[in-house]
């Protein structure tokens, strides 16, 4: 198998060499990121990207370094409160050292980075292994994916969504029996606590070791924490951390999470058991998906989104830049259209979807969500359906066992074109097509 057809060894060397004799398509690559910046910069000057949760994070930081009470304070207009762990303040003391102005600029440049990282991870995820090295590919890529609704909105507020998925992603990439795989995602834990949901997704496939793994690095998490800052690590683990009123109204369209819509629905601002109940059904829903897509198809790539999409779901809040996990998803979709014209129009769908912010564009303000007829509720909650509908379509793709199943060889790669497969489309060991060939002979 050659780097020519994708399926091969395919390395940032081959890359360069192919950009110096394409320099064409290098160049459209770059002139459409500047682009894509150019746009970004002219609505900054037009309105102003408030970047407020960067401003959260530098408080943290402060407050871990100079001792003070890091969940007593509030910033900016909105009056926002430290919500993370401890272990997440230690790691935002270094944006102390720098004036808040160029932390802003820093942080939209790291954001353009970890998109670009991030594109290139779900490619290889995808098995797209010829575009994650491709660099028009990723350029292009990029200057698109700034517009999608949750990236975009991640550089509004100067969030971290993509560093956690990166850092997720990449880890659960790693092959399987990987030194120290899960490490990273229960670091990725201990900063934000919903990655978590990804050692039990470990677990229930039957990496055990890696998802303890993961349970180490959370570990170590919150032993930093607590060495470093006792009396808030107190504090967060008693307390904290079960006031999500903290974060924010659960029923505005900013949630993106089953509570909020579940709370739209129902028009209250406290959906008490009826969210409990959905949340409840749809997290062992999602896992079981998760991990059938992964036993029966093979397919540890869609299981990962599977489990990313059941925990935005069930968070009670999710905000929409938290959906930044819809690359990793486009990229999958883009991966098996196979030129099928109807896959094509999915994908291209979902893509209008992330991009649409049909949730902004109805009259929102004050409790006009809680008043939203039931056309408007379908506006209002793209995300949330567009993950329901997911989990389902999983759950039918696995209904049926294919005739041999295999497990994926190495982290959440796909198969490769060029290798045996049965009438599912999935990877099947050389050695077994040959005892099939020999077999049918025999007959």
């Amino acid at each position: 198998m050659s780097a020519a057809d994708g399926t091969g060894t395919w390395t940032w060397r081959r890359t360069w060499a192919q950009s110096v004799a394409r320099p064409g398509r290098l160049a459209l690559g770059v002139a459409l990121l500047v682009l894509s910046f150019a746009g970004l910069w002219a609505l900054y000057k037009t309105v102003p990207l408030p970047m407020s949760d960067i401003v959260v994070y530098r408080a943290e930081g402060h407050a871990a370094a100079t001792g003070g009470d890091l969940y007593g304070f509030t910033v900016t207009k909105w009056a926002l409160p430290a919500t993370y762990p401890p272990f997440a303040a230690l790691l935002f003391i270094p944006t102390t050292w720098i004036s808040l102005t160029t932390l802003k600029v820093a942080c939209i440049l790291v954001n353009a980075a970890l998109l670009a990282l991030l594109i290139h991870l779900s490619c290889k995820a995808a098995g797209l292994r010829k575009a994650a090295y491709t660099a028009p590919v990723i350029l292009a890529a990029t200057a698109f994916g700034l517009w999608l609704e949750p990236v975009f909105q991640t550089f509004v507020f100067g969030q971290v969504n993509l560093a956690l998925t990166c850092l997720v992603l990449w880890d659960l990439s790693r092959p399987d029996g990987a030194r120290f795989k899960g490490f990273a995602t229960g670091i990725a834990a201990g900063i934000k606590l919903t990655p978590a949901i990804f050692a039990v997704y470990l677990l229930i496939t039957g990496r055990v070791k890696a998802a303890f793994t993961a349970l180490a690095g959370f570990v170590v998490s919150v032993l930093l924490g607590a060495l470093v800052l006792p009396g808030a690590s107190v504090e967060f683990w008693t307390r904290r951390m079960f006031e999500t009123q903290r974060v924010g109204k659960v029923w505005i369209v900013d949630n993106q999470s089953l509570q909020g819509l579940v709370a739209r629905l129902l028009h209250t601002t406290e959906p008490g058991i009826w969210w409990m109940a959905a949340a409840g059904i749809t997290a062992v829903f999602g896992l079981w998906a998760a991990r059938r897509v992964y036993i029966r198809r093979g397919q540890d790539n869609w299981g990962v989104l599977a489990t990313a999409v059941t925990a935005l779901l069930v968070s009670p809040i999710s905000w929409s830049h938290h959906w930044v996990w819809c690359v990793p998803l486009l990229v999958a979709l883009a991966a098996h259209t196979r030129r099928v014209p109807w896959r094509r129009a999915l994908t291209a769908a979902v893509a209008v979807a992330f991009t649409a912010r049909s949730m902004w564009a109805l009259h929102h303000r004050g409790e006009r969500a809680l008043h939203f007829d039931w056309w408007q509720q379908l506006l209002a909650a793209p995300y949330p359906l567009i993950g329901l509908a997911l989990l389902v379509a999983l759950a039918w793709w696995t209904r049926r066992a294919p005739d041999a199943p295999a497990r994926p060889r190495s982290g959440i790669r796909e198969g490769t074109r060029g290798s045996g497969r049965g009438r599912s489309g999935i990877p099947q060991p050389r050695v077994d097509q040959r005892l099939r060939t020999r077999s049918r002979a025999a007959g």
